[in-house]
């Protein structure tokens, strides 16, 4: 009954109001950090301190807001990122002036499983609060998440949580942040005691205490700062300013002079730093009322509207020319669709960032990426699983809108007379495939199309037949993802499937140049088919992809059987040669070949560049690729001999050892074929007291021997 009440509740629709805040009161922003840094449970204490909800949610008990999904509630995990919209009023003029502020907050995933969220939603966003587990500070996936936004040349600040906690380190977690990511940041607060003792933080800008006096205490009381962290607070405030004083002229001019900076001029030269994307101001807490009211002025005040940032830079699709547009709702509307999703009772909604322009209900727009119009049918206000509606969205909102049908993640939306291709989302490639097939005949058809709007929803997800089994293959970054996707299968669809044992995603690729003809001559009466090329092969560097040239001269194949052949090349490397794997990270290139005036056609091309692709492929010593892992162990040093030498029977390479409070941490690359069942094998060796994470790193040549056998199970002709 509650979950249908639930359900119910995300259905209702309403007009929303306090929407008329101006562009430069506008942020931006994502929640992100290693899976179980705090994200969610920030996101909670935020969405109550600015009024939003009435009380704050636990992960523990499933009542967050933004982990709505069942699976969610029952994992204590983020799968999917989560979109609201709140308001914040910020009293004191700073680097920013007073007022009522609107915050558009995106809580992301922490587990690799689910990258895609975490790509999509950076590529999107104006601003980010990295948020780290203040006892272990820079984990794997802070590193990975730290990347992708630098990648998006994304604005940040950051949060060392949990330092209420016993095994909390402050100066330790810095220090991992210097050393691991290389960053230039600086703490703006420093926590007054830690683990049980710690009960307020010292601002460094205003240079006073601001405590509480136990958990329930609301109240932000500023007083002096402790006696016995006045030095402290000294020596991190003058390292504030030594690193931010460069960003604006008068606080650069009072520095080089010996002089203090105003609180004004210093909040205005770390604003000036961080939307600048070279520097990273720290926060401290436990996400108590006092650091996260000191965090909410922290966003405002520091990280970028979207008026801060420069113009938006695309493509005109028609003369491919550089454009730009305004982030202005004056300008011609462009947006970019960054996530599909399939709600049951709205129906398909397509996730918007709005960079110029305006849009409202009815309006006929233009896909820019797939060249078709489409027609906006609502569009709505986000708040988890709850809906708005609205009538017009604006320059740097997040919206989403119903009706579209052609439109997928990182496809850009124009206005039809003002057309621009703006930069679309890169996502990894899946590492781990498992067989699917329906429990009964009946749910046949139902999982084809479960199977596809799923696939729609994740661009990591991906599904293919196998030509020679008839078995329906699904890939993906993780067997957490894939067991995610099971399970919403049946809840969602209704559509009750079995699975096989997870396969890992090896691919195929060649060594060296190897040159094969194919020719394809049928001749059944009447008019017959004729398709005659060469074609050589050539390996291309590791993650280049695959790249298809002609170099024919003259006339010896006509130019329009040149895609026919590259088509077949295409089909018979995605089904692969040597053990009926991808191929991938080659160049093919045809250079020779004939015709017949009557009996050429493109199906005959097709099949000729499939087998001369086939044939110069098996002449250029063809090799497996095997994804490789980046793992992390964290172990009482009591187990560390054991743990690494089992990680040294499975293929690992140990990269290094850290010490973290009580634990060593061990570095080290595995091939994901020998990590299976891992979980299970650590628990044993470590009296369940070891961990680990593991995220996908790049891929490497399958050892000789153990290529051979793969090959013989695939049933495959091994290559000569």
């Amino acid at each position: 009954m509650a979950e249908q009440a639930r359900k119910k509740a995300a259905m209702i629709v309403t007009v929303t109001k306090d929407r008329d805040v101006p562009l430069e009161r506008i942020r931006n922003i994502g929640i992100i950090a290693h899976i179980d840094a705090g994200k969610t449970t920030t996101t909670e204490r935020i969405l109550f301190e600015t009024g939003k909800t009435y009380r704050i949610g636990s992960v523990d008990e499933g009542t967050t807001v933004t982990d709505w999904m069942a699976q969610e509630r029952e994992r204590g995990i983020t799968i999917v990122s989560a979109a609201i919209t709140t308001f914040w009023d910020l009293k004191n003029k700073s680097s920013v002036e007073p007022g009522h502020y609107r915050i558009n907050i995106i809580d992301t995933p922490g587990h690799i499983d689910f990258t895609a969220e975490v790509e999509r939603s950076l590529r999107v966003l104006d601003g980010a609060v990295m948020v780290f587990d203040g006892c272990t500070g820079v984990e794997s996936q802070s590193e990975t998440v730290w990347h992708q936004a630098d990648k998006y040349n994304v604005p940040r600040i950051c949060v060392l949580n949990k330092l209420n906690l016993i095994g909390a380190d402050f100066e330790g977690s810095i220090k991992s942040i210097h050393e691991r990511l290389g960053a230039n940041a600086s703490p703006v607060n420093i926590p007054i005691g830690v683990e049980h003792a710690h009960r307020g933080v010292v601002d460094l800008i205003k240079m006073k205490a601001f405590t509480y006096k136990d958990i329930s205490d609301n109240k932000l009381t500023e007083e002096e700062i402790p006696a016995d962290l006045v030095e402290e607070a000294k020596k991190y405030r003058h390292e504030l300013i030594e690193k931010v004083a460069e960003y604006d002229d008068v606080a650069l001019t009072k520095y080089l002079e010996g002089q203090e900076p105003t609180e004004e001029e210093l909040k205005r030269a770390i604003r000036a730093g961080v939307v600048a994307g070279r520097f990273f101001p720290i926060f401290g807490g436990d996400n108590r009322t006092v650091e996260v009211q000191i965090l909410l002025d922290g966003v405002v005040e520091y990280l970028p509207s979207p008026l801060d940032l420069p113009a938006v830079i695309g493509t005109n699709p028609k003369t491919g020319e550089k454009e730009t547009r305004e982030r202005k709702n004056e300008v011609p509307f462009s947006a970019l669709a960054f996530k599909v999703m399939t709600d049951p009772h709205v129906g398909r909604l397509v996730y918007l960032r709005i960079y110029s322009g305006k849009l409202s209900t009815g309006q006929v727009i233009y896909n820019s990426t797939s060249q078709k119009q489409e027609r906006i049918g609502k569009l709505v206000l986000l708040h988890a699983d709850q809906r708005e509606l609205i009538e017009n969205a604006f320059a740097g909102e997040i919206v989403a809108a119903v009706g579209i049908k052609d439109t997928t993640t990182g496809d850009t939306l124009c206005d039809p007379s003002s057309p621009i291709l703006l930069e679309s989302i890169s996502f990894p490639e899946p590492v781990i495939s498992l067989a699917i097939e329906p429990a009964t005949k009946s749910d046949q058809e139902k999982m084809g199309m479960a199977l596809g709007k799923l696939s729609d929803e994740d661009p990591t997800f991906r599904i293919k037949s196998n030509p020679e089994t008839g078995q329906t293959i699904i890939s993906g970054m993780g067997e957490l993802q894939l067991e995610v996707l099971v399970d919403r299968m049946k809840r969602e669809f209704g559509v009750v499937a079995t699975t096989g044992a997870p396969q890992v995603a090896y691919k195929e690729t060649v060594k060296k140049i190897g040159q094969g003809e194919g020719k394809y001559i049928r001749q059944t009466g009447g008019r017959g088919q004729y398709g005659h090329c060469l074609l050589r092969v050539e390996p291309r560097g590791r993650g280049e992809g695959f790249e298809f040239k002609s170099e024919i001269k003259g006339a010896a194949i006509p130019s329009e059987f040149i895609p026919a052949i590259e088509k077949g090349v295409k089909e018979k490397m995605e089904n692969g040669i040597m053990a009926g794997f991808p191929m991938v990270d080659i160049l093919v290139a045809v250079y020779d070949g004939s015709f017949h005036e009557v009996d050429s056609s493109e199906i005959a091309f097709k099949i000729a560049g499939s087998l001369a692709v086939e044939e110069a492929a098996r002449a250029a010593e063809m090799i497996l690729l095997e994804p490789i892992m980046k793992l992390e162990v964290s172990t009482p040093e009591e187990f560390m001999g054991d743990v690494i030498g089992d990680l040294s029977s499975k293929r690992a390479q140990i990269q290094g050892t850290e010490k973290k409070g009580k634990m060593t941490v061990i570095l080290a690359q595995a091939p994901l074929a020998e990590l299976s069942g891992y979980a299970t094998k650590l628990r044993s060796i470590s009296q369940g007291r070891a961990s680990y994470y593991m995220e996908p790193s790049h891929y490497e040549e399958v050892p000789k021997n153990i290529a051979e056998q793969i090959v013989a199970k695939s049933g495959k002709q091994p290559a000569s």
